[in-house]
């Protein structure tokens, strides 16, 4: 489904002498399965938003190769690159919510505008979503994370629980293949966390789609995630396989006490 191959991504340094850059992600070699929820855990600039920006064909790697759906992004034209990109959902940390428009109208959008750019590439797209469905299939997607009764709501009336499953409905209204998510949890409370883990499992569980999941809480990973991928300074330090159990209180590195907490080595 997705698989990165010796992926090393680099960026110019601002400032920096002319030829000097960064490697926000170095070597990166992992592959996530079909219908699996996979991880990516890191302290903040370890490259988690760097591996996003490259499934989602944002970005182009330096070196190596992404492919998704069998696809090697680098080798596809832009409108090739748009279209792959209309086979993938993204769920914000901040929701990305229009103010201005119903909770409907904003799980509609992507329909709209996908429709507007000369066709769609998803699989509800390949059922040829027509106008007339529009609004009736963004309240299937509304009643499917439960907030079927919000939809002539406005963002402003929602909590941020509400306005993040607002969000993956959204984000799932094409029926994507994947669902990008990035630190979809971390502007929320226990409680909220808690319904939006248990409407991404949902997805995985009814839609069988695969989700990466990049977020900082370990406790988010443990609790969603089939494995989980380990950054540290751009660098893949390992693969965790989730287990959750116990807790350890002191590593000497991010990674150690990560792979610990994930793999449920804690006491």
């Amino acid at each position: 489904m997705i698989e990165f191959d010796q992926v090393t991504k680099s960026y110019t340094q601002r400032g920096a002498p002319r030829g000097r850059s960064v490697n926000a992600l170095d070597e990166v070699s992992l592959s996530i399965g079909e219908s699996e929820i996979f991880g990516v855990v890191g302290e903040s600039g370890s490259g988690k938003s760097t591996l996003l920006r490259l499934v989602n064909a944002l970005e182009m790697p330096t070196s190596g190769a992404v492919t998704v759906n069998g696809v090697n992004l680098a080798a596809l034209r832009p409108r090739a690159r748009r279209a792959q990109r209309r086979r993938i959902g993204m769920v914000f940390q901040q929701f990305n919510l229009l103010a201005n428009k119903t909770v409907a109208a904003n799980v509609a959008l992507p329909l709209s505008l996908h429709r507007s750019r000369g066709g769609f590439r998803s699989r509800a797209a390949e059922a040829q979503v027509p106008p007339s469905r529009t609004q009736d299939r963004a309240r299937e997607m509304l009643d499917f994370v439960n907030l079927g009764g919000h939809a002539e709501k406005h963002p402003a009336q929602l909590s941020g629980g509400e306005k993040q499953r607002v969000a993956i409905a959204r984000a799932l209204v094409n029926e994507p293949d994947i669902l990008l998510c990035d630190e979809p949890t971390s502007a929320l409370d226990g409680q909220h966390t808690d319904e939006v883990i248990a409407t991404l499992l949902r997805v995985r569980a009814e839609m069988g789609t695969s989700i990466l999941l990049v977020s900082h809480e370990l406790e988010v990973i443990r609790g969603t995630c089939d494995r989980a991928a380990i950054l540290e300074s751009g660098r893949l330090t390992g693969i965790a396989e989730i287990a959750g159990l116990g807790a350890r209180e002191k590593y000497d590195s991010y990674s150690e006490r990560a792979r610990a907490y994930l793999e449920g080595d804690q006491e």
